[in-house]
């Protein structure tokens, strides 16, 4: 039996059903909205695997080409390996769901979300937050929901709900927002140097909206009488935990002491090792390893946050809103067009730019159409920067996910493209990781495009915010976590901007959402931290270097008339070969009269300049003109005095003595200099080497 249920959310007429597609699923629902049609489902095993110790959900976001009435381009003409996009909007809906299961549930759960229909205008990712989380709240599969999801953009100061692709064009902020009805449980987002009240307002704003489609989904559920499934949860072995708690208490309380990172993981993995060795020995417990170690994390954890409670100390000695110590290092790699190295105490990013031509523009397609970027940042995370062995291979969603994010931070103080021609690519290499790598990413990209000479806006850094909180409902804010607090804490909250503002942020929690007045407490902090940053980095670089550097290509923009792009281009392409030969630049040319010329240095690029000039620039009657001889007739010869631009030099005119034949004098592919004499109204031109020469004595 088909179950609907309908309303009106801001501008967005939504509906969604159930029990008519997917049924064998344990959760299948419909979602429309205009011409956007999502099929969300979810499945779930029985059973836990044995000795299952972590949660498996799996989130997966589809996009399928018929839904705008494409074939895929290329070779492959069916969808297969996920884009890049589909990763992030993927992450995007798993992040804020995650906490939303009860501990202790190990049951696998897949939740895919398809895009079936689609309109080339609309913005998916509020709504496919929204279908993902009908899905789970219509199964009978254990859910704390729903959630709500909606998009933000702001145009002329006016704040929109899932605004439409065009309107994101003119936006200033383009964040995503899911929650709760009392709380805001996952923040992503960009924007172009917003203060803080100005993202609080977004985030109320989207709130609202929030509430709605909880209560469009809480309907559904009602209506479906969805009844949830009995599930065994995990409950620890209370007698072991007190035995191991007994044991290794005050031995894990002088290990975290140990303020340096690897120090400290060393003596707790003894701990660890001496503690399953002391158990073995005792029958009872025997053959229980594995649970004896998660109890050990487990006191790890309280150990960390009960000392930042009581003590407002942190595991490495900090204050709460105390930075890790920072040094820069500037062009540390003399082969690339721009490179710094940034370290913020045990975290280290190596940032790398380099400078192209449009020509290596990052070219992709989506439901919109065929795309392309002129700005890229890829981060790469290997096993060494956490003194780990592992396998290497390609980014997973983790190094996507942190990519992107430094990528829009850092993409909203770039110069206008029409002005700073160049592509522009920034390889993030971690070298060591101890918490908020991907801000160390976005302070190291700054400092290589400001040492390279890209002009940026202003410089821009990142910090990563943490929460601790407690059963009474207090909290303790974090500036700058390291990864043990990423690990045992509740929030992890990215800001990245400028001093002016937040450029982007994203926000994962790992307790069931958060309250608006917490976060303008983390917003207040991590400005302060962030423009401590700042300073420490200003300290070695303030302002963006005057020249590029001399290893980097130099590109040249010049605007020519629309309807003489053919003139330029020539008969077959004549015109155009003959710059780039003469030249050795790369030209580029757009249909609306714009042309790119690019070369490795500056004498190439001047040189295909002063022939695009030349060859647009007015004949002037009683000039002198060099030209090369192009062809020999019996009656003279015609000379090009400007590329595409030919005369005639009649044979009485070539030399101040008689000639019999042209041969005589002039031969093709001589340089000759002549002088105009004349213009007829078909444009014709009459040159004169006689006259030339005269001139010249």
């Amino acid at each position: 039996m088909t179950i609907k249920e309908s309303a009106v959310i801001g501008r967005d007429s939504i509906s969604i059903e159930t029990g008519n597609w997917a049924k064998q699923a344990d959760g299948s629902v419909v979602y429309r909205s205009g011409n956007l049609v999502l099929l969300a489902t979810v499945c779930a095993t029985d059973d836990a695997k044995e000795g299952q110790d972590f949660f498996p959900l799996t989130c997966e976001y589809q996009e399928k080409l018929y839904s705008v009435g494409r074939i895929p381009g290329g070779y492959i003409k069916r969808e297969s390996k996920p884009s890049e996009h589909e990763v992030l909007l993927s992450r995007i809906i798993d992040r804020p769901i995650r906490p939303l299961f009860p501990e202790g549930y190990f049951c696998e759960v897949q939740l895919i979300v398809q895009v079936l229909s689609s309109d080339k205008n609309t913005t998916i990712q509020g709504h496919a937050l929204n279908a993902a989380s009908a899905a789970l709240s219509v199964s009978n599969i254990p859910f704390s929901g729903p959630i709500g999801g909606v998009r933000v953009g702001r145009v002329n100061g006016e704040l929109i709900a899932n605004p439409t692709i065009e309107e994101l064009v003119n936006s200033d902020m383009d964040i995503v927002v899911a929650g709760l009805a009392d709380s805001v449980v996952m923040i992503e987002g960009e924007a172009k140097e917003l203060s803080n009240s100005e993202l609080l307002d977004a985030l109320k704003f989207a709130h609202q909206y929030i509430k709605e489609h909880i209560n469009l989904q809480n309907a559904l559920v009602k209506s479906a009488k969805v009844v949830k499934k009995e599930v065994k949860l995990r409950t620890r072995d209370e007698k072991l935990y007190k035995a191991v708690r007994d044991f290794s208490f005050d031995k894990m309380s002088a290990a975290n002491k140990n303020t340096d990172k690897l120090k400290r993981s060393g003596e707790i993995n003894q701990l660890v090792s001496a503690t399953v060795e002391h158990f073995k020995s005792i029958p009872e417990f025997e053959g229980q390893s594995k649970e004896i170690k998660n109890f050990l994390h487990e006191i790890e954890s309280e150990i960390v946050r009960d000392l930042i409670f009581k003590e407002s100390i942190r595991a490495d000695g900090r204050k709460l809103n105390e930075i890790r110590s920072i040094s820069c290092e500037l062009d540390v790699l003399p082969g690339a067009h721009g490179s710094a190295v940034f370290t913020r105490g045990q975290t280290q990013s190596l940032g790398v730019m380099t400078l192209g031509t449009v020509a290596d523009g990052q070219r992709y397609e989506n439901l919109q159409g065929q795309k392309e970027k002129v700005f890229m940042l890829h981060y790469n995370f290997p096993a060494f920067s956490v003194g780990e062995v592992k396998r290497s291979s390609g980014p997973g969603r983790r190094e996507v996910g942190h990519g992107n994010l430094a990528e829009r931070a850092l993409r909203n103080v770039l110069p206008d493209f029409n002005t700073f021609p160049y592509v522009i690519r920034l390889v993030s290499e971690i070298l060591e990781s101890n918490g908020s790598s991907s801000m160390a990413s976005v302070c190291s990209g700054s400092l290589a495009m400001m040492t390279g000479g890209v002009p940026i806006r202003a410089a821009v850094a990142g910090v990563a915010m943490g929460l601790i909180t407690s059963k009474d409902k207090q909290f303790a804010i974090l500036s700058d976590i390291a990864g043990l607090e990423d690990h045992f804490g509740d929030m992890d909250f990215k800001l990245a901007g400028t001093r002016k503002g937040v450029t982007a942020f994203q926000m994962d929690l790992k307790v069931v959402g958060v309250g608006i007045d917490v976060l303008e407490k983390v917003f207040k902090q991590a400005e302060e931290g962030r423009n401590h940053i700042l300073d420490e980095m200003e300290k070695s670089i303030s302002k963006s270097a005057a020249d590029l550097s001399v290893t980097a290509p130099r590109i040249t923009i010049k605007m020519i008339p629309k309807d003489r792009i053919g003139e330029l281009i020539g008969p077959g392409g004549k015109n155009i070969r003959s710059i780039i030969e003469q030249s050795k630049a790369d030209i580029n040319i757009d249909d609306d009269g714009k042309v790119t010329v690019s070369s490795p240095d500056f004498e190439s690029s001047k040189k295909a300049i002063d022939l695009i000039e030349g060859m647009f620039a007015e004949i002037e009657v009683g000039k002198i003109y060099e030209g090369t001889i192009k062809r020999i007739a019996d009656f003279g010869a015609f000379v090009e005095i400007l590329p595409g631009k030919e005369g005639l030099c009649h044979i009485s005119k070539i030399d101040n003595k008689r000639v019999n034949s042209v041969r005589d004098i002039v031969k093709e592919g001589d340089k000759v200099r002549v002088k105009v004499i004349g213009v007829d109204r078909q444009g014709k031109i009459d040159l004169s080497r006689k006259d030339a020469m005269n001139d010249q004595e």
